[in-house]
């Protein structure tokens, strides 16, 4: 099963997060199926994604998620600040996040760290605490949404409370990815 850890969102910041992405919607002018929107419903914080386990590994992968999240107490969140992936053609629009970063950075650190002991493989990039809006399918249409974000720099959607780590099944199907939460685990 393909797996990954993250922090879920509160409804709050779901419906803030619909509403900002109909308004970016409805400013940049591209081709149907030149982005692709993540369903709010399927937008998380993720802090590790591990891919194809098997059962085993997946009792494992609860163990260290516990282990984790008994070291760790529980913060806010700040959800702010539109940005994109991908230099001057945006190949990937998000929301980020601001205070309370430290502490997920730490706790992702431990997360990764605790799982490359247990022969997961590190992460090869720095972590960048996001939340993917959507997905850029053209070159132009990554240029126009790019221009169009400029003006969500300073944006402040809310905060969240990271009060635990949830362990999902990721299923892909034809019509998008469906995620099952298998486990959660409370930090202090």
């Amino acid at each position: 099963m393909r797996v990954f850890i993250a922090i879920d969102i509160d409804d709050k910041i779901r419906k803030a997060i619909a509403d900002l992405q109909e308004q970016i919607a409805s400013e940049v002018d591209v081709k149907k199926g030149d982005l692709k929107w993540v369903e709010p419903k399927n937008i998380h914080l993720t802090l590790k994604f591990l891919g194809e386990i098997s059962n085993e590994q997946l009792q494992e992968v609860n163990e260290i998620a516990k282990t984790v999240a008994s070291a760790h107490q529980k913060f806010n969140l700040e959800i702010e600040s539109v940005g994109s992936f991908g230099g001057r053609s945006a190949k990937v629009v998000w929301v980020g996040a601001g205070k309370g970063t430290d502490e997920l950075l730490a706790l992702q650190k431990d997360l990764d760290d605790l799982l490359a002991q247990a022969d997961y493989p590190k992460e090869e990039r720095e972590f960048s605490a996001h939340l993917t809006l959507c997905r850029v399918n053209h070159p132009i249409a990554g240029v126009k949404i790019g221009e169009a974000i400029a003006q969500f720099l300073y944006l402040k959607l809310g905060s969240i409370a990271a009060d635990a780590l949830c362990v999902y099944q990721s299923q892909l199907t034809p019509a998008g990815p469906t995620y099952t939460l298998l486990d959660e685990f409370k930090l202090r």
